[in-house]
């Protein structure tokens, strides 16, 4: 037979392993619930890549590099409505955005 101490501390493991496991559970479907919208947005980049509206990403980006006079990508965005493509750069503390055409892979705009 178990003592009266040993009781107790069996009960308050499992609760704190039911509790450490309920956090995880939590805090796994936080990412989930804030990549929706990137992952429609991908969706739509893929799908105007195939449906043959915009070049591959893999494309303009190396066309926007190149122009980039050694500035860090950081990431990007697409615009559906527009086949648009804003990536996101970093140079020197500086942030800049450049605007691309996803048909022509053309530099449309700046903003700092």
């Amino acid at each position: 037979m178990p003592s009266a101490y040993a009781m107790p501390m069996t009960m308050m493991r499992k609760s704190l392993i039911a509790g450490i496991i309920a956090m995880g559970a939590a805090l796994a479907l936080v990412p989930v619930a804030d990549a929706g919208g990137r992952r429609d947005e991908q969706d739509a980049a893929r799908r105007a890549m195939l449906d043959g509206q915009v070049m591959p990403f893999a494309m303009i980006k190396r066309r926007v590099d190149s122009q980039m006079n050694g500035a860090s990508y950081v990431g990007s965005e697409f615009n559906p409505s527009s086949n648009r493509y804003r990536l996101k750069y970093v140079k020197d503390g500086k942030v800049m955005w450049v605007d691309a055409d996803g048909r022509t892979g053309d530099i449309i705009g700046w903003a700092r």
